[in-house]
């Protein structure tokens, strides 16, 4: 009888010590599932489509058979073998997923736009190198039979200018079926895709190429949207595309001098915003710019390259917004673009990514709070109410 009871007493502390261990772990459980799953649950959730003019009087059906809901992003920059540190892949490809495959399941897109530089190191990957990254990719960036994913070509997926080849854009248009001066039409909505690497205008054969597809393609757009009345021997045998302004869809921006005039909390910082940009590097050259305004008149230009965001107006009527990049690894406010398109009108709207800087915040506060917790069960640290209650008793005795 009393053996029983001393080894009940000597198997009491050990029964804590489990006990305390399986809180720890509950609690670091916790932290991990909420700061690398659940949080894009709680942040994308928020974000809603933008009601496009006429889609707040249409009934719900009217609205998913007129209304495209898009989602556009850019510059993933997927770490290849030569500069990607294994760590950095693991984290920052864990965070593009998450959040990308966490916007398909709530917002259920139509159609996503990835606009160029999706892989980091494609100007200098060598086939078994790009065949690993087109993996990573395609788990990366699955997607249901219910969207469509379409992808830009950008500088760091064939290099720029100087160091594209044919072998490099075929092999992109191979895995991406991409091709400069391509039409996608989707309920009536033109868009138009551009290599704008090969808007250098020199003459060089993948330039050649692309112009030749653009100015083509233009002329069938231009005589799609001429009055039905006016004749044009021009357009008499041109295939007739559906009557709607068309929106370019590039990597590079249209030239503007620099982000000066950029706002937002996504802007570039302060002390870029006048830091010239360089034609044919950082945006297209003004020559270039101009040419696809005069071949298109398109009523909106999505872009990327810059890393920030940047809404701005050419011609003084033909809105270009910037989208700023999607990895954790160029920014700390990563977001995407939702847009409700109609073949004569849009509506956008900005969704952001969980801030790293607050993970990083809840992971130090969680950190610390272990630490008091370990700290006080070892009695190296005494709790505030047995603290207290010490004091009172001190005082009594007293």
């Amino acid at each position: 009888m009393l053996s029983s009871r001393s080894t009940t007493v000597k198997n009491l502390p050990l029964k804590r010590r489990l006990c305390f261990l399986l809180k720890l772990v509950c609690f670091v459980s916790s932290v991990l599932i909420f700061c690398e799953f659940l949080i894009y649950y709680v942040v994308i959730f928020q974000c809603r489509w933008p009601d496009v003019k006429g889609g707040a009087h249409m009934s719900e059906k009217e609205t998913s058979a007129s209304v495209l809901k898009a989602i556009i992003l850019a510059d993933t920059h997927l770490l290849g073998e030569i500069k990607g540190h294994w760590l950095d892949k693991l984290r920052r490809e864990w965070q593009m997923e998450r959040s990308f495959q966490t916007a398909l399941w709530l917002l259920q897109p139509d159609i996503v736009f990835i606009l160029g530089d999706v892989f980091d190191e494609g100007k200098w990957s060598s086939p078994q190198a790009w065949a690993d990254d087109v993996r990573r990719f395609r788990k990366m960036f699955k997607y249901p039979v219910s969207t469509e994913l379409v992808v830009i070509v950008g500088n760091h997926d064939i290099g720029f200018h100087y160091e594209m080849t044919t072998y490099k854009v075929n092999r992109f248009d191979k895995v991406f079926n991409f091709t400069s001066g391509k039409l996608i039409t989707r309920k009536g909505i033109n868009f138009v895709l551009v290599n704008s690497v090969a808007m250098e205008g020199d003459g060089c054969a993948v330039c050649s190429t692309s112009e030749a597809k653009l100015v083509a393609l233009s002329h069938k757009l231009n005589c799609s949207q001429q009055k039905r009345n006016h004749s044009n021997k021009g357009c008499s045998d041109v295939e007739k595309l559906p009557d709607s302004e068309p929106i370019l869809l590039q990597h590079y921006p249209l030239y503007r001098r620099s982000d000066a005039e950029c706002t937002g909390e996504d802007s570039a910082p302060p002390e870029e915003k006048n830091i010239p940009f360089k034609e044919k590097y950082d945006v297209l050259s003004q020559e270039a710019s101009q040419k696809l305004l005069w071949w298109f008149q398109p009523r909106l230009i999505l872009s990327g390259h810059t890393h920030s965001a940047c809404e701005v107006l050419h011609a003084g009527k033909v809105p270009e917004i910037s989208v700023p990049s999607f990895s954790w690894r160029n920014r700390n406010n990563p977001s995407f673009i939702m847009g409700s398109i109609t073949p004569t009108d849009f509506s956008l709207q900005k969704c952001f990514l969980p801030f790293e800087s607050r993970v990083f915040t809840i992971y130090c506060a969680a950190g610390a709070l272990l630490v008091i917790l370990v700290l006080a069960h070892v009695q190296l640290l005494t709790p505030p109410f047995y603290f207290a209650q010490r004091l009172i008793s001190k005082h009594k005795a007293v």
